[in-house]
Order: C-alpha cells, then structure tokens, then sequence
C-alpha cells in the first residue's frame, strides 16, 4: 500500500492517515485550503471526539453539522466524502457521500438530508452512524472538494462512480477530522415489577 502523500501528512492525525482516502487521490498540494477554503463544524472542533449523539451509540442519532467557507471563484458544486481511516484494506469505510452542494459558502445543519447522497459502505444512502467497539478508538475524515463542473450523477451512486466522476476537476479541497471510541450503549436500567423488598 503506498503512503500518503508528504502535503496531507500535516493536516492529519497519524492514526488517520490511510492511503487509501479520496483526498489522497483527488487532492494535491495546491488544492487543499486553496483561497483559504475551509471545512468546521459548530459541534466540534478538529480533532475532537463526536459526540455519542452522532454515532450509532444512542438511538436517535443523525449526522453532525458542517459549516464551510467560500470555494474559489469557478467553482460549480461541492461534493462531501467521510470515511473510517482507521479502517483495515486498501480503502477506508466510506461513511457518508454527498453531492450536489451549491459552489459557494454554506453548511449542512444537524440531521439535515443533503441535496444527494450516495450509497456507504454498507449500501445505504445515508449517514453511516459510526459503531467502533467498546474502547476502540476510529478516525473520521471529513473530505470537501470543490469542482469545476456540476455533477451529473443520480442519487445512489457509489463510492468509486463519485471519485470517477469528479477526479481532475477539483478547483480546491479541506479536511477535517474527529475520533470517536467506542462506548457501552446507554440501556438504562430495567426494573422487575415483581420484585419485591
């Protein structure tokens, strides 16, 4: 497996530096942050673990917010990829596709289903609720490209069919990565009516 690339070496956390991520492959030196563009999220800060709340440990999770800054001039749409670093293989687990983001500043609210989506890696067209387990701790990286061309694809698409799509039109990149490690699941506790004193 090659390494990844000496310009994105400095923008990750060594336990998320899997070749095998799509910036790795659709981002160069120039891109990313290119004009100062920018991915965050207003419920944590790069590097900071998710909260439970957007992970498959609590019932009613859903997909953290994201908020970014303006891509260079030129560019006609946005396309979201997040996948596991620390997976095992030769690609990482593909967590969450979206596309069709309009090419200028904005953000995905908590929850919010996003223009389109593309199958994860287990066949959905959601976000894939991070589950590691119980003390395991995994890296999520939060990929945003801006492209020169608006994509054409239908929702559902996958994974390679995304990166096929937009590879050479990539007018600017940013990442941003949270760990999460997996706990016990919050089942409360259960009372016997019958029991008694």
């Amino acid at each position: 497996m090659p390494d990844i690339p000496d310009w994105l070496t400095a923008k990750l956390p060594p336990a998320a530096r899997h070749p095998g991520l799509a910036i790795a492959e659709l981002g160069d030196a120039r891109s990313l942050g290119r004009g100062g563009f920018a991915l965050t999220s207003p419920a944590f800060d790069a590097g900071e673990e998710l909260d439970p709340c957007f992970t498959a440990k609590e019932e009613d999770a859903v997909a953290p917010p994201l908020e970014w800054s303006a891509p260079p001039p030129g560019s006609q749409e946005l396309v979201l990829i997040v996948e596991d670093a620390t997976s095992d293989g030769d690609r990482p687990q593909c967590h969450w596709l979206v596309w069709g983001l309009a090419g200028q500043r904005g953000k995905l609210l908590e929850g919010e289903v996003p223009p389109r989506s593309g199958k994860n890696a287990h066949g959905n067209s959601e976000w894939l609720l991070p589950d590691p387990p119980v003390g395991e701790k995994r890296q999520y990286v939060f990929q945003l490209f801006a492209t020169d061309l608006p994509l054409t694809l239908m929702p559902g698409a996958s994974r390679e069919d995304l990166v096929a799509s937009i590879k050479g039109s990539i007018t600017a990149c940013a990442v941003l990565t949270a760990p999460f490690t997996g706990v016990e699941a919050d089942v409360g506790m259960a009372w016997d009516e019958n029991e008694t004193d």
